[in-house]
């Protein structure tokens, strides 16, 4: 099994992989908690827009992802506040809106690229030593924010106007989780793949809420679930030739399923 490790490939991978496995569920737990999980998909599209744009002007991807990914959930948050329109409006309208982009930006290219292939369904293949480099830095400060406000994440979460009332700067707060939300899903793209990052995001936080425990226990369990799924999707997809973020969320799926199974029985 150690072969693997003799490709710097598969090294980029793991240690991006890894990095990403750790904080979606620190981010997916509030945004499930809070029926938030459509923002995933939602920032999901807008990347692809941004990783279209990237390859079309020929620079980074991931930096023109997570731009795209961070300017679009500011916009999102402000129409949702401003109440102008429905919050599930303003998603859909995100994205179409950037799936269309992507579109026309991949016809003027002449359609698909194996680059761009392999950005929707994730390929550890993609990665380069500077995306590991981003991916390392942007997951530091996701994790950090998270650490500095986790009481008010918390609180909001769990009552937005109870937590209002105490003083807790809720509109602070939900800028912050979207903006952080967009950070992750940019950062999954080389792994997962834009079409795929959500269910890393959702599917092990809603496997850990089966287990009934409580908030911190529910991330600790996320995050194992997490972790060994990137983890064994990477090395069977290295193995059996496969695509790594589909495999990896077949194996969360997987994980679920049995939970499911064992609850019942």
């Amino acid at each position: 099994m150690l072969d693997l490790f003799q490709y710097g490939f598969m090294v980029r991978g793991f240690e991006a992989g890894i990095i990403i496995a750790f904080i979606a569920p620190l981010i997916g737990i509030f945004l499930v908690l809070r029926r938030y999980s459509l923002i995933a998909d939602t920032l999901a599209h807008v990347s692809l827009a941004g990783v279209a744009i990237g390859l079309f002007l020929k620079i980074n991807p991931l930096t023109t992802a997570i731009a795209s990914a961070v300017i679009s959930s500011i916009a999102i948050e402000r129409l949702r506040i401003s109440k102008r329109i429905f919050g599930e409006s303003a998603l859909s309208i995100f994205l179409s809106g950037s799936l269309a982009l992507a579109i026309v930006l991949i016809s003027f290219a002449h359609g698909f690229s194996v680059d761009l292939f392999s950005y929707l369904f994730g390929s550890i293949t993609t990665v380069k030593q500077i995306d590991v480099y981003i991916i390392a830095a942007l997951g530091v400060l996701v994790v950090a924010a998270i650490i500095a406000f986790y009481k008010e994440l918390v609180y909001v979460t769990v009552d937005e106007e109870a937590a209002q009332v105490s003083g807790i700067p809720t509109k602070f707060i939900n800028l912050l989780l979207i903006i952080l939300a967009g950070f992750t899903v940019s950062l999954s793209i080389p792994i997962v793949g834009v079409l795929l990052i959500a269910a890393l995001i959702v599917i092990p936080v809603v496997t850990a809420l089966q287990f009934r425990k409580s908030f911190k226990q529910t991330i600790f369990i996320a995050e194992l679930i997490s972790i060994f799924s990137v983890i064994s999707g990477i090395v069977a997809s290295y193995y059996m030739n496969l695509s790594s973020g589909g495999t990896i969320v077949l194996i969360a799926i997987g994980i679920f399923i049995a939970t499911l199974l064992l609850r019942k029985a």
